[in-house]
């Protein structure tokens, strides 16, 4: 089935005016109706949690409503309301395919919106390969650092082999685990290294963890994150690179009930790849991780130097 991966997340929010603002100030354009694009036109929307029009919420904290999936075409849509109506209730309306996995998460599936992206990512200058011309700047002053497609979300679930299981019916693979939490799993109409990752908790922790928009390289990373954080924005956890996927991140708190990442330059891979599995645990997580810190100038000591 080709699903190529997220068009859209829905959220009920507590707190509609501070998720709004949250969002712009992350880098999403507001398009109206309180949907916030990315470049390529996927988004984040929002709702009040007590809206009527949305899914049910799960009995959890969490704030996702529906998961809202783009396929490559009418026939693809075809096949999947065809296989979910194997053993569930689905419904099909204005050219949306709807039900619900077997962890409670809504899922809605559309023919996708996104929209073709022509932009330079970040070139790299290293010995035996410059991928710049001469007197082409690394970094023009005029960097953006714009959001440019929705990468992938994170769920917490109460059972990530009946989880996982449920996707792999819709032509989803594991690329990557880490054993006893959850997999790294890729639709087949992507060569991302993943657009879904699950960990395994407790019941009560069901939802999502988090969800990322991809950038256009490590520095785009960096200066989007340092830009959130001179916003007031805390940072939760990065700036750094993961080994699974190879991506660089940046995650942060938000107001949507979950973590926010910024990330770029994941791993690209085709039917070829063998997964790898590996234990959880920093290592394995995260090749290096910094901290953000106020920026300082070589003018004299730095800060904390003996003296």
């Amino acid at each position: 089935m080709n699903i190529i991966g997220p068009d859209a997340l829905v959220f009920g929010v507590d707190d509609l005016p501070a998720c709004r603002q949250y969002l712009i100030d992350y880098g999403l354009k507001d398009v109206g109706h309180d949907r916030y694009e990315a470049l390529d036109g996927t988004a984040i929307v929002l709702r009040a949690k007590d809206d009527a029009t949305l899914p049910p919420p799960m009995a959890t904290a969490s704030l996702l409503r529906e998961t809202v999936y783009g396929v490559a075409d009418n026939a693809t849509l075809d096949a999947i309301e065809t296989e979910l109506r194997r053993d569930r209730e689905v419904s099909r309306r204005d050219g949306v395919v709807r039900s619900v996995d077997d962890m409670g998460f809504a899922l809605a599936f559309q023919v996708t919106v996104r929209r073709p992206l022509a932009i330079p990512s970040e070139r790299v200058n290293g010995p035996g390969d410059a991928q710049r011309a001469p007197n082409q700047l690394g970094l023009p002053a005029d960097v953006q650092a714009l959001p440019r497609t929705l990468s992938h979300v994170v769920y917490f679930v109460p059972d990530a082999a009946k989880a996982e299981a449920f996707y792999q019916r819709l032509g989803f693979v594991c690329t990557d685990r880490f054993t006893g939490v959850g997999p790294f799993l890729r639709p087949a109409g992507t060569q991302d290294h993943h657009t879904l990752f699950m960990i395994q908790t407790p019941p009560f922790m069901k939802g999502c963890e988090h969800f990322t928009f991809h950038m256009g390289g490590p520095t785009e990373v960096l200066l989007a994150g340092t830009r959130f954080v001179e916003k007031g924005y805390q940072s939760f956890w990065g700036p750094g690179r993961h080994r699974f996927g190879s991506n660089w991140f940046w995650y942060f708190n938000s107001p949507l009930g979950c973590h926010v990442e910024y990330d770029a330059d994941m791993d690209l891979h085709d039917e070829q790849w063998a997964a790898r599995e590996a234990p959880m645990g920093a290592d394995a997580s995260q090749l290096f991780l910094f901290q953000y810190r106020e920026k300082w100038a070589p003018s004299g000591p730095p800060p904390g130097a003996a003296r």
